[in-house]
Formats: C-alpha cells, sequence, structure tokens
C-alpha cells in the first residue's frame, strides 16, 4: 500500500505491516475522544515513525496514487480530527 505523510511524501508499506499500525491507529482514537492531547502527540508521532520505519521511500518524482494519507508531523489534535473516518486514520 502507499502511504503518504503529508508535507514529507510517500512511502510503501507492505500489507503485512497493518496489524501493527492499526494497534497505533486505535491507540490516538482512544486518546483523541479522551482528548488527551500528551498522549495524542505521542502516539501519532509514535505511528508516523513506525510509517517511516517500515516503508520504502518512493523517489519524490513518482506519480503513484496514495491509498492512504496521514495527516503532516505538526499536525494539532483538531487538525487530525477532520481527518479521521470511523476506523481512525487507517482503515481496517
Amino acid at each position: 500500500m502507499i502511504v503518504r505523510i503529508m508535507g514529507e511524501g510517500q512511502l510503501k508499506v507492505a500489507d503485512s505491516h497493518f496489524a501493527e499500525l492499526n494497534k497505533l491507529d486505535n491507540e490516538l482514537l482512544a486518546e483523541m475522544e479522551s482528548s488527551d492531547g500528551p498522549g495524542f502527540r505521542r502516539t501519532f508521532h509514535a505511528l508516523l515513525e513506525k510509517v517511516r520505519e517500515l516503508g520504502e521511500p518512493l523517489p519524490d518524482d513518482s506519480l503513484e496514487p496514495s491509498e492512504l494519507i496521514l495527516p503532516a508531523p505538526d499536525a494539532t489534535l483538531e487538525d487530525v480530527r477532520e481527518m479521521l473516518g470511523d476506523d481512525g486514520l487507517i482503515p481496517g
């Protein structure tokens, strides 16, 4: 799956990693629902770091369609709330 981190670029992440990413996404969703700002910031950055760690960066000139778009690292809790679907940032 192609994942875009807004403001950074795209990474190809194997589907086999999505259970691990969904765990962080579920934690993030719970922190957002409880308005836990520090917890949100910590888990959000952990999620982005895990995507960077597990993903293979695509060349800057690549024009692959992104199947998942994650907010920029400096996104606020409110910014992320606006992007959330029923399943969190990562569907499934």
